[in-house]
């Protein structure tokens, strides 16, 4: 037998369904268990907001595995079913059962975080349940007041767009997604909202949210038929704390994954809190592809095999029309390096490609309908290229 006789994995999302693919890719012969809070299988969460949430996916094409898959890798399922308590070897559920285990691995997400005094009629999107209902309020309404232009908020405004509903979108920054993109970017973005057709308001807040709209604090109302909150998630890890960790920023790891502080835990996914080696401190990614990273290096650390190679951080989005694609760590920059495209002038968004330099090393790229050359600037952000360099090799692109 290669690793522990029996890993448990909580959460029965991407990050530990992976997880699982993981372990037996890598070798493990023994048991395996996974939680999940929800009743359905694993199942993709990105097009919630996009194709499913439009009706051009059907239920089938979201879920990630068949029941028929997961007995092939012989795991056993325990779903609907919540932990409330995490001791050593040890996990209890909200039924009241316990399951032992050598390794646990905690897969658990986030949650969407909502307004003071938010009424029930205001939707969130979080699960295929709450896309399920957003789509059939969508079909009935004619207009939509959307709450948050991250990049979930921006997802709806567009698919909602794309189906004839007026769309009123409101951001409290100055611009949308500056947190992530920074300021000049995330200008771009917000381009994106407006030139699609979208009435964009930013630097305003909420003073109540009604069911038929808003009252703002500039003292302007929207009304609307349907109103969707997406201000993003808030960690829920309030059945952790007895442990002792120090959850402010996430299950706090080390660059493997394994739990800093307890034994025999390792934690992946959108509240995992990994060290990054290269720059230090702990980090979150709250990405697709970050969750499936991050199981690959988990299961082959429990098991014992050889670490996957290193990988870049990459997220993507895609909104009206285009695909806006995001490699690295922006979250360090100080400096910005425009590589293609004249969007950052006022010219067409398309195309442009903007580099994030910390101490003029190149430590992200994000792209704007630029999936060939996005994919290519992996290489020198890998090598943390300089400002030369990430010029010299932009130069060698067409």
């Amino acid at each position: 037998m290669t690793g522990p006789e029996h890993v448990l994995v909580v959460g029965a999302g991407l990050a530990g369904l992976r997880t699982v693919e993981g372990l037996r890719r890598a070798g493990h012969d023994g048991r395996i268990s996974l939680v999940g809070a929800e009743k359905h299988l694993p199942y993709d969460r990105p097009p919630l907001s996009k194709q499913y949430l439009a009706g051009e996916w059907d239920r089938a094409r979201i879920d990630l595995i068949a029941a028929e898959g997961l007995t092939e890798l012989g795991v056993r399922m325990h779903l609907g079913r919540r932990a409330v308590a995490l001791r050593a070897g040890e996990v209890e559920l909200d039924d009241g059962s316990t399951l032992h285990a050598d390794a646990i691995v905690l897969a658990v997400g986030v949650v969407a975080r909502t307004l003071d005094g938010q009424p029930p009629s205001a939707h969130v999107l979080r699960s295929v349940d709450e896309s399920d209902t957003l789509r059939d309020a969508l079909a009935q309404a004619s207009s939509l007041l959307v709450v948050g232009a991250g990049f979930i908020g921006a997802e709806v405004a567009s698919t909602a767009l794309n189906r004839g509903l007026a769309v009123t979108v409101l951001e409290t920054g100055p611009v949308p997604m500056a947190r992530v993109l920074g300021s000049e970017v995330g200008a771009l973005a917000a381009r994106l909202v407006s030139e699609a057709g979208a009435d964009l308001r930013c630097g305003v807040t909420v003073s109540a949210l009604t069911e038929t709209g808003a009252t703002l604090s500039d003292g302007s109302a929207v009304t609307a038929d349907q109103t969707v909150v997406g201000i993003g998630g808030r960690l829920d890890l309030g059945w952790l704390e007895p442990t002792g960790l120090d959850l402010t920023g996430g299950i706090p790891c080390d660059e493997h994954g394994r739990v800093e502080g307890l034994t025999g835990v390792w934690a992946v996914g959108d509240a995992a809190a990994w060290t990054d080696p290269h720059f230090g401190g702990r980090v979150r990614h709250e990405h697709w592809t970050s969750a499936t990273d991050q199981a690959a290096v988990v299961a082959r650390d429990i098991t014992g095999a050889e670490p996957p190679p290193p990988t870049v951080p990459y997220f993507w989005s895609d909104q009206f029309g285009l695909k806006i694609q995001l490699i690295g760590r922006p979250d360090l920059a100080d400096e910005l390096l425009p590589l293609h495209g004249d969007g950052l002038d006022g010219g067409e968004i398309k195309g442009t490609t903007v580099g994030y330099l910390r101490g003029g090393e190149l430590v992200a790229v994000v792209g704007f309908g630029a999936a060939r050359r996005i994919a290519r600037y992996r290489k020198p952000l890998a090598a943390r290229a300089d400002r030369a360099a990430t010029l010299e090799f932009r130069d060698t692109l067409t």
